[in-house]
């Protein structure tokens, strides 16, 4: 261990000389240690540890943004430390006292959602030959021939807004009616 941490610190005292290939170096050397650590620190918060990547992404930007705050005269790996549970803590503060369950496990116990009643196409064209003959064009133009609003207008010499009106009362008494069916 510590002849990691100061070949990490020597890593970054050349960094911070300017040589990229040691910076480099010292990040690819630093991700797997602290992935590892932040998946101890999820699991010991009952937090699934896929959150892992997130956090080390966080810690490596923070110490690419706070390089300059490093004291060249310090060992790196507890600055660096330092950075990685400030990270983990902020972390589970936002997400905050959640118990991860994976659905998975309960899938086949759950009941899914009651399929919702839907009409024939023989019951809508029953109803829909019901309505006024305004509507009825209407209902049909555009929702069986997906006309647009102006089209449908234009195709029965009608305003766009009377368009509208007609749909919107067409589409609620058919509805109404299928309710009620």
């Amino acid at each position: 261990m510590r002849g990691r941490e100061d070949e990490w610190t020597g890593l970054m005292r050349s960094a911070m000389a300017g040589d990229d290939a040691a910076y480099h170096r010292l990040l690819r050397a630093v991700t797997p240690v602290l992935r590892a650590a932040a998946r101890r620190g999820l699991a010991r918060a009952g937090q699934p540890p896929d959150q892992a990547e997130d956090i080390v992404q966080e810690i490596l930007l923070a110490v690419h943004l706070k390089r300059h705050t490093w004291d060249s005269e310090a060992p790196f790996a507890p600055w660096l430390f330092a950075i990685g549970r400030n990270k983990l803590i902020d972390s589970l503060r936002r997400r905050g006292r959640r118990v991860f369950v994976n659905i998975d496990d309960f899938a086949e116990t759950l009941p899914g959602e009651a399929p919702e009643e839907t009409a024939s196409a023989g019951e809508v064209a029953a109803q829909l030959n019901t309505l006024p003959q305004r509507q009825r064009d209407v209902l049909q133009s555009i929702a069986v021939e997906s006309a647009s609003i102006k089209d449908t207008a234009a195709k029965f010499s009608m305003s766009e807004g009377a368009v509208r009106v007609a749909l919107h009362r067409g589409l609620a008494a058919l509805t109404t009616k299928l309710r009620d069916q």
